[in-house]
This record gives C-alpha cells, sequence and structure tokens, in this order.
C-alpha cells in the first residue's frame, strides 16, 4: 500500500469520525430539547432526567464561576429553583442551554457579590486573611494534571468559563453570549486570548521536555 492510499484512508476515517461526533451532538442536542418540551408538559420522569443530566453541567459552570466546591453546590441548587419555576414559561425548547447557564451565572455573580460585601465589613474590624487567587485551579487539576488542563487551569476565570462553554459544552458564541449576559464580541475576544495563552503554554511544555 502506497503512501498516497494510507493518506487517503486516513482521512476517511477522520471524515467519518467528525461525522459522528456531529450527529451523536445533534442526537443529544434534540434528546436535550425532547426532555425540555415533555417537562414543561407536566413529565415527572423527563423532568428528573433532565435535573440528572444537567446537574453535573451547570454545577461545574458554577465551579469555574466561583471558585469553591460548596458554594457551586449553592449557587446550582438556587439556579435549579429559578429553572423549575421558569421552565413551564420558556417558550423554545431550543434555547434551554443558554437559558439555564444565564441563570446559573446571575446566581452566581449575586453570590461572589454577597461575599464580597461581608468581607469589607469583616475587614473593617479585622485585617482579612489573605485567599489563594488560585484555589479553582487546584481543585480542578487534583484529579487530571494532564498539560492542557493545567494550561487551562493558568486562564483567568473570565477565559476559562468560555473555553469551558465552547468546547466541553459546546455551546456556541452566540449562546455563550446569552449564558454569560455579555456581547458576542466580549465572548470573541475572551476566545481568542484564552487560545493564545493555551497554545504559548503548550509551546512552552513542548520546549520543556526537548
Amino acid at each position: 500500500m502506497n503512501q498516497n492510499t494510507l493518506s487517503t484512508d486516513f482521512l476517511y476515517k477522520r471524515l467519518k469520525l467528525e461525522v459522528f461526533l456531529r450527529m451523536s451532538r445533534n442526537v443529544a442536542r434534540v434528546f436535550d430539547e425532547y426532555l425540555v418540551v415533555c417537562a414543561r408538559a407536566g413529565d415527572r420522569a423527563a423532568l428528573g432526567r433532565l435535573v440528572k443530566y444537567w446537574q453535573p453541567k451547570l454545577l461545574a459552570h458554577a465551579y469555574r464561576l466561583t471558585g469553591d466546591v460548596e458554594i457551586a453546590k449553592d449557587v446550582a441548587q438556587d439556579g435549579w429553583a429559578d429553572i423549575l419555576k421558569g421552565l413551564p414559561g420558556l417558550k423554545e425548547s431550543t434555547v434551554f442551554p443558554a437559558w439555564a447557564y444565564r441563570i446559573v451565572t446571575r446566581r452566581a455573580v449575586d453570590r461572589i457579590r454577597r461575599a464580597q460585601r461581608k468581607r469589607r465589613t469583616e475587614a473593617a474590624f479585622a485585617a482579612e486573611p489573605s485567599l489563594s487567587d488560585r484555589t479553582s485551579e487546584k481543585m480542578e487539576i487534583a484529579v487530571d494534571r494532564t498539560p492542557i488542563t493545567c494550561a487551562i487551569a493558568e486562564l483567568s476565570t473570565s477565559q476559562r468559563v468560555v473555553i469551558a462553554l465552547f468546547y466541553l459544552e459546546e455551546l456556541s458564541v452566540t449562546e455563550i453570549s446569552v449564558a454569560l449576559e455579555v456581547p458576542a464580541g466580549t465572548v470573541k475576544t475572551r476566545l481568542m486570548h484564552a487560545r493564545r495563552k493555551l497554545r504559548a503554554y503548550l509551546e512552552g511544555e513542548d520546549h520543556g521536555r526537548t
């Protein structure tokens, strides 16, 4: 078998894999929409499956924003209360991902603001102990210390969140814009800077091994 045949065979297999992955993502989205429609109609089993599937995603999102596991759990729980309350009024099932992420984002922002006000009040009576700026990163890489995971840990919170939503949750720029309540241009800028930092970090890792 010559080189051209090998190259063609490799490209064909890669194309098949990409098509399969794209179809799998589409099927997952359609199933999501089906669960949302059924849950809105009062199907408790569908609602249970929707919560079971989305709980880890929303909890991870809350954690990326807050950097604290316990606070993230509270934020996700409060977010679910809002989601369940607003779900019957959600007109388009296709917008559920961005809508759910936006709710959790708002809850996280509220929680962070309350924590900041509390710290300012306490600081009036005593010096506030220094907090590590890298708490979340340390927790995120505790299990998986692959180069890409460590590289993501070096990003700012805003960049880490858009990278996760775009690549891990596969939201579009428009959906991320809705979820984070920022302009689409801001999402693109954060993605651009995050990619540059990731590339620089990973290239530095490669040079360090040689």
